[in-house]
C-alpha cells in the first residue's frame, strides 16, 4: 500500500549533514512515509551515509544517479514518489517532528480542498549578525500565510522555502515538474503553478529549520543571482498584466523606480510584451523630464495618476522602498493586486 507521504531529498557531497537531515524525517510523528535521497553524483560519503541508514529502515531509498544538478535528482525524486502527497526537504536543513503529520492533515481536510500546496514557517539556521539580509528574507517569508498573501506578494521573491513544502502529487502530472536553466528552478515552479491557479497556504507555526551553510546553492550558484529572479519572473508579471487588462481594464504601465539598476530589471519585461510607458521616482534630480533622451516621462511621487488610470509596477530594491511605495499607493486609493503590482 502507498505511504501517505514521499518525501523526496536531493543530495550533492552532503555527507556533513545529511544524517540530521534524514533523521528528522525518522523522528517524524507520522510514521507512514517514504523518504527518497537521491544522490547527485557525489564525490564524498553521501551514498555511504544514507546506505547505512536505509540498511536500519526500509522506508528509506537511495537512488544514486550522475551528477545532473538538483533540478534533475528532485524530478527523479518525484518520479519515485508514490504518496498521495510529496514533501520536499533539502540535504542540510532539518523538519521539526509535527511537520509532515500537520502538513498531511492539512492538504487531507475538506475544508482545504482547494489547497494544492503548503508550507510553513521556517527558523533561520545562520547567523543573524553576518547574514542580516538573508535572516530579513526569512522574516518576510514567514509574514505570508494566506493563499491570497502568498499570490499577492510571488513577484517580489520566491513566497515559500522550498524544502518546506508539500503538496499533492497529481499537481506535477497536471502542471509540470522543476525546469533546469539559468534560473532559480524552485522558484519558476512556483510561479508556473501559481499562474495556473494553484493555490498555496502555510501553517502559521516553524515546522523546518532552514540552514545557512556557507555551500548552499542559493548563495554560490549564479541561478539565484538577482538578476535571475528578475529574469524569471517577467514572463509571469506579462501574463498577470494581460489577465489584469482583461479584467481590469487596459492601462499604462509604470515603473516606480528609474535608476539605472531597476530599468534593467524592468526592460525584462519589454521581451515579452509589455511596454513600459513611464517610470516614478523620489529623486527631483530625475524627474520632469525624459529618460535619458528617450522622452519616457519620470513623474515624481504626487504626480502619479489616479487610481484606474495607470498600472505601476514596483521595482526599487532599496531596503525599506517596497513599504514606502505600497504605503503610499495604498494612501492614494491603489488596490493591490489590481492598481499595482510590488515586483521587487
Amino acid at each position: 500500500m502507498p505511504p501517505r507521504v514521499s518525501v523526496v531529498l536531493p543530495a550533492y557531497n552532503a555527507a556533513a549533514t545529511i544524517a540530521a537531515a534524514v533523521a528528522s524525517i525518522r523522528a517524524q510523528t507520522l510514521t507512514d512515509w517514504e523518504l527518497i535521497v537521491v544522490d547527485d553524483g557525489s564525490t564524498d560519503d553521501t551514498a555511504k551515509v544514507v546506505a547505512a541508514i536505509a540498511r536500519l529502515d526500509h522506508r528509506l531509498t537511495l537512488l544514486r544517479e550522475p551528477h545532473y544538478g538538483v533540478t534533475a535528482a528532485a524530478n527523479t525524486g518525484m518520479t519515485r514518489a508514490t504518496g498521495e502527497f510529496v514533501a520536499r526537504m533539502d540535504a542540510d536543513d532539518v523538519s521539526l517532528p509535527e511537520r509532515l503529520a500537520r502538513q498531511a492533515e492539512f492538504l487531507a481536510s475538506p475544508a482545504n480542498a482547494d489547497i494544492g500546496v503548503v508550507s510553513s514557517l521556517v527558523a533561520f539556521g545562520g547567523e543573524r549578525a553576518a547574514r542580516a539580509g538573508y535572516a530579513r528574507h526569512v522574516d518576510w517569508l514567514n509574514t505570508l500565510v494566506t493563499p491570497e498573501a502568498v499570490a499577492l506578494n510571488r513577484f517580489i521573491e520566491s513566497p515559500v522555502a522550498n524544502p518546506s513544502v508539500m503538496f499533492r502529487r497529481e499537481l506535477v502530472a497536471r502542471h509540470g515538474a522543476f525546469v533546469a536553466g539559468d534560473f532559480p528552478e524552485d522558484y519558476e515552479l512556483w510561479l508556473r503553478w501559481l499562474d495556473a491557479g494553484v493555490r498555496m497556504a502555510k501553517l502559521p507555526d516553524v515546522l523546518l529549520q532552514w540552514n545557512d551553510p556557507p555551500s548552499r546553492i542559493t548563495r554560490n550558484d549564479p541561478r539565484y543571482a538577482p538578476e535571475a529572479f528578475f529574469r524569471a519572473k517577467a514572463p509571469w508579471v506579462a501574463r498577470e498584466l494581460a489577465r489584469l487588462a482583461e479584467s481590469h481594464g487596459i492601462r499604462e504601465i509604470y515603473v516606480w523606480g528609474a535608476g539605472r539598476h531597476t530599468r534593467k530589471r524592468a526592460a525584462h519585461l519589454e521581451s515579452h510584451g509589455v511596454r513600459i510607458a513611464g517610470y516614478i521616482d523620489v529623486d527631483p534630480k530625475k524627474t520632469g523630464r525624459g529618460l535619458g533622451g528617450t522622452g519616457v516621462p519620470v513623474l515624481a511621487e504626487e504626480t502619479v495618476p489616479a487610481p484606474g488610470e495607470v498600472r505601476v509596477l514596483g521595482y526599487v530594491t532599496t531596503w525599506g522602498a517596497r513599504d514606502y511605495i505600497r504605503t503610499g499607493l495604498t494612501g492614494r486609493g491603489y488596490v493591490e493586486g489590481a492598481d499595482f503590482l510590488m515586483c521587487a
